[in-house]
């Protein structure tokens, strides 16, 4: 059997793996331990990231005529590459905090959504909190001024329909401060 034969298979798991990713990040993994490694790789398939090594000659292949084309100079040295179908942050925000404990991983870079990121750039996306994270704060904000309204309301009908002890005194005070100033400068001009 030829060598282009047995190689074929490989370039074409890794371009099935790409074909439908929106995010891929390349990383070098010198230097993880074993132990280190199943807990990688553990996270990222909880954030449903696929992770994996390959030879760098079989992805330059498989990334030919690929929005990840854009990687080709990155391929150097052990290379391993995390691809997310769903959630574009998902593999460098599980990468990045991997990486603070784990030292020995560096980040090389990757392609989000067609655009081509360094390192530094990828420990910023690595910051963007998940989708369902993100839905959660929508939420809450667009609860708010609902829930405020609905406790101003509470308060008013435990009152029997009257305002809020607090607001007549707030209203009460208001205008007595208001014309302490404008006494002071009816005062003024009869001093000069």
């Amino acid at each position: 059997m030829a060598k282009v034969e047995l190689k074929q298979p490989v370039v074409q798991e890794i371009a099935d793996k790409i074909k439908d990713a929106q995010a891929l990040v390349l990383v070098d993994h010198r230097g993880l331990t074993v132990a280190q490694d199943t807990e990688l790789r553990k996270k990222l398939r909880e954030e449903g990231v696929s992770y994996k090594v390959y030879k760098n000659t079989m992805m330059n292949f498989a990334f030919e005529g690929t929005d990840f084309a854009q990687l080709k100079d990155l391929l150097n040295g052990p290379s391993a590459m995390a691809v997310s179908a769903t959630d574009p942050a998902a593999p460098a925000r599980v990468l990045y905090e991997f990486a603070k404990k784990a030292k020995a991983l560096e980040i090389k870079g990757g392609v989000i959504e067609g655009k081509f990121y360094d390192a530094d750039a990828m420990s910023e996306i690595a910051t963007i909190p998940s989708r369902e994270v993100l839905l959660s704060r929508l939420l809450g904000s667009m609860q708010s001024p609902i829930t405020n309204l609905a406790r101003v309301l509470n308060q008013i009908a435990e009152n029997g329909g009257e305002a809020a002890p607090k607001a007549e005194e707030a209203a009460e005070e208001a205008p007595a401060e208001a014309e302490a100033p404008a006494a002071e400068e009816a005062a003024a001009p009869a001093a000069e």
